[in-house]
């Protein structure tokens, strides 16, 4: 028998939320004039926004001490991680439930996949301390960003160049041998801005799978990037982006110790090399339009194998151009966009060994606000080479009935074509049909200064879900993709954070049950109930950081037969300036020394000290 949300703890959360005078979105530091971009492509402060958004700033990335994006991601509300390694493992994230595969993830613009396997964005490998800033749109945005925005979009901002000239330099020593060095340079000059950030970190590892392979799986990463903009003209900019890592982290196969490959050492390694180039230009009061050129390349690759050769190789380019017109017309905001997108696989198992895909697309939108009153609509048209045609629509609606409380409804389809590995590979089927969803939410915000409440409804319904199942129409024995499943995530998620005197509090609950449409299953790896808590503060010249994670229990399996107890973390960190430009961090992660496990067999780290310094010139 399924199990469901359980009543009590529901109860109590919400009494938890009611014992507030107000809270706001987790994780949203910003003020009420923030602008935000990811929600419509458009900028818009962040109270006119209908969609359910995330804004995480720097400040609150630089004390997360977070190794990578999928670390910071992770304590913001409707999102859950799983790791199949260490940091800088195999990592999932489910938002609202939805596949890694149904998030799309973009940094300054550049759209990140991979199709290989299942696909989505490889979180794990960007690093945390090159990111000024992360809006997350929780809910289908088809209409604006085309396949795979079926559970949402995270857009990452890195960090901008400044006036003046400001160097920077940061070392740091952790647990399991953790060592890290990053160097920045951010300025400003006669209508130059430029920031340059390098990083290097090394860890010996701890044992990621006690069970079968008893060594320590460290890694080492070198990251850089590069953001360049120069204004031209009254009204015009062009601004580029550069982001490089490269990854080499021991891993844990499924081998025994009587299998030949248990005495190697299994690893790794994974290159992320991205390019975009943007221009964006206000031809008058009216018109304002962006023109975008982008190129993703990650690759990725197993060592060591049988034979002395590489067990699995594979590179995935993709490329986009976009063109996107924004109207202000009194009280309206029209958007006119073409985009294009080029998809590309070279992979050791698939056949033939080189595959793409292109799209292209027409998207139209359309946003007003009069009075108490406000609509978002968008339409969008993709024309995929291997599927056709395919139309996604969202419609919202806003009413706000005073200065502080607004009640939102929307509705939106989503899409999402099988990866090139899904239909190529040996366990590929070139059948596949696209992943459809229809998403529904009703939603009430409370803002008052620093003080909000958000409460949101969610009902997506998910056909055609591409599975992993038994052999079929496939040349493997093993098994074979097929559009075999229907998925429902539907929930609650209530957000929020209030500042009492000198504590900036924040939390987030989230009550979902995403489940196999046919067979009622909860779907594998999802807890029902997790609770986020956070409290900020200052005391004795320090700034004081706690976070609190409580996850329900999941099953790691589709049959749901193998459970996952839940489990409860608690984090704490502190920083101070120490000397002139010079920050001090000490982090101390899962205080409790909990043993726990998000994927059957694979351990996750134990209690883990951090401390940094960083300095940034004048």
């Amino acid at each position: 028998m399924r199990k469901r949300v359980p009543v009590r703890l529901c109860a109590s959360a919400l009494a938890v939320f009611a014992a507030f005078p107000a809270l706001a979105q987790s994780q949203a530091v910003a003020t009420l004039a923030e602008v935000v971009v990811t929600a419509t492509r458009v900028e818009q402060s962040l109270t006119h926004v209908l969609a359910d958004v995330t804004v995480i700033d720097a400040d609150v990335i630089e004390r997360s001490g977070a190794v990578s994006l999928a670390d910071v991601l992770v304590h913001a509300p409707g999102i859950e991680m799983v790791r199949n390694g260490g940091p800088l493992g195999t990592t999932s994230l489910y938002l609202r439930g939805g596949n890694t595969n149904h998030t799309v993830v973009m940094i300054d613009g550049i759209r990140l996949d991979t199709q290989n396997g299942s696909g989505g964005a490889t979180c794990q490998s960007i690093p945390a301390q090159q990111i000024e800033r992360i809006e997350i749109l929780r809910g289908p945005a088809a209409a604006i960003y085309g396949s795979d925005a079926i559970a949402g979009v995270i857009q990452v901002f890195t960090k901008n160049g400044q006036s003046g000239i400001q160097p920077s330099v940061g070392l740091g020593l952790g647990t399991y041998g953790t060592r890290t060095a990053t160097a920045g340079l951010l300025g400003a000059h006669e209508g130059w801005r430029y920031a340059l950030s390098l990083g290097r970190e090394t860890s010996d590892g701890y044992n990621i799978q006690p069970a079968a392979n008893p060594d320590n799986d460290g890694y080492t990463r070198e990251t850089a990037t590069l953001r360049l903009g120069r204004n031209l003209v009254a009204g015009h900019k062009l601004e580029g982006t550069w982001v490089y890592t490269d990854t080499d982290a021991g891993y844990d196969s499924t081998t025994t110790k009587s299998n030949i490959n248990y005495a190697k050492d299994n690893r790794t390694v994974q290159k992320l090399n991205a390019l975009g180039l943007n221009w964006n230009a206000k031809w008058s009061d009216v018109w304002s339009s962006t023109v975008g050129v982008t190129q993703a390349l990650d690759h990725y690759q197993t060592l060591p194998s049988p034979g002395a050769v590489p067990s699995y190789d594979t590179e995935t380019t993709l490329q986009t151009a976009l063109w996107n017109n924004t109207l202000r017309w009194r009280d309206a905001i029209w958007t006119v966009g073409l985009e294009g997108r080029r998809d590309a696989l070279t992979n050791s198992g698939t056949t033939p060994k080189n595959t793409k895909r292109n799209q292209d697309a027409l998207a139209l939108g359309y946003g007003s606000q009069m009075d108490a009153h406000s609509w978002q609509a968008n339409v969008r048209l993709d024309h995929d080479s291997d599927f056709g045609d395919h139309t996604t629509e969202t419609l919202a609606y806003g009413y706000k009935w005073s200065p502080q409380w607004r009640l939102s409804a929307s509705m939106g389809t989503g899409f999402r074509s099988p990866t090139l590995y899904q239909r190529f590979s040996d366990y590929g089927f070139a059948g596949l049909k696209p992943e459809e969803s229809f998403n529904r939410e009703l939603g009430v915000t409370y803002r008052y200064e620093t003080q909000t409440l958000s409460v949101v409804a969610y009902n997506n319904q998910i056909t055609n879900l591409i599975a992993f199942g038994a052999a079929g129409a496939c040349v493997s024995s093993f098994g074979c993709y097929a559009n075999t499943a229907k998925a429902t995530l539907q929930g609650v998620t209530l957000s929020g954070e209030s500042r009492w005197g000198s504590t900036l509090w924040n939390a987030s609950l989230d009550l979902q049950d995403p489940v196999d449409a046919d067979n009622g299953n909860r779907l594998a790896r999802r807890a029902q109930t997790v609770l986020k808590l956070g409290a900020e503060t200052s005391w004795q010249g320090w700034n004081w950081k706690a976070d609190v994670l409580l996850s329900g229990d999941r099953f790691d399996d589709a049959p749901n037969k193998t459970l996952l107890p839940g489990y409860g973390l608690l984090n704490v960190g502190a920083s101070r300036s120490i000397a002139p430009q010079t920050e001090l961090l000490v982090r101390l992660d899962n205080l409790g020394d909990k043993a726990y496990e998000t994927a059957k067999g694979y351990a996750n780290p134990g209690r883990t000290l951090f401390v940094g310094m960083k300095w940034t010139g004048l």
